[in-house]
């Protein structure tokens, strides 16, 4: 047989240093099987596979998971925050303004050119976001006929 099985999320989460729970494979098995699902979701998916969670545990996991690199969080401007299990690449975000889906769009030029800014006033720039605003299909569709 060529090459290994994936990690399963209790070996992720050893190998980022962090204690395995119940809860915790829960959130990262329902972060990566939703579509940038936002807190409340989150918290009835891990519920539909553990029973009983509360929304402060469900904030602290989500947050040791993010600062493991793990998931990832986008907060689109006037949104709550969202999660995502696509991590490690450089992709960016379709949102649309009236039905707030947010969408993966992979970047046009397949690296981080935004990492390098005009002028980075003596920052160490470790990280860009694009974000694409506009209307989905469906809510351009239902503007037109509007």
């Amino acid at each position: 047989m060529t090459g290994s099985a994936p990690p399963t999320p209790a070996e992720e989460l050893r190998g980022v240093g962090l204690r395995v729970t119940a809860a915790r494979v829960a959130l990262l098995d329902t972060v990566r099987a939703g579509d940038h699902l936002g807190v409340e979701a989150i918290a009835t998916g891990v519920r539909e596979r553990v029973g009983h969670v509360s929304v402060q545990a469900v904030y602290e996991a989500l947050h040791a998971l993010t600062a493991a690199g793990l998931i990832r969080r986008i907060e689109p401007a006037g949104s709550p925050a969202r999660f995502e299990g696509r991590v490690g690449d450089n992709h960016h975000h379709l949102i649309c303004r009236t039905c707030g889906t947010v969408v993966d769009v992979d970047c046009a030029v397949g690296h981080t050119p935004c990492l390098t800014a005009s002028d980075d006033h003596g920052f160490t720039i470790d990280e860009a976001e694009v974000v694409y605003w506009g209307l989905c299909p469906a809510c351009s569709t239902s503007s037109s006929a509007a």
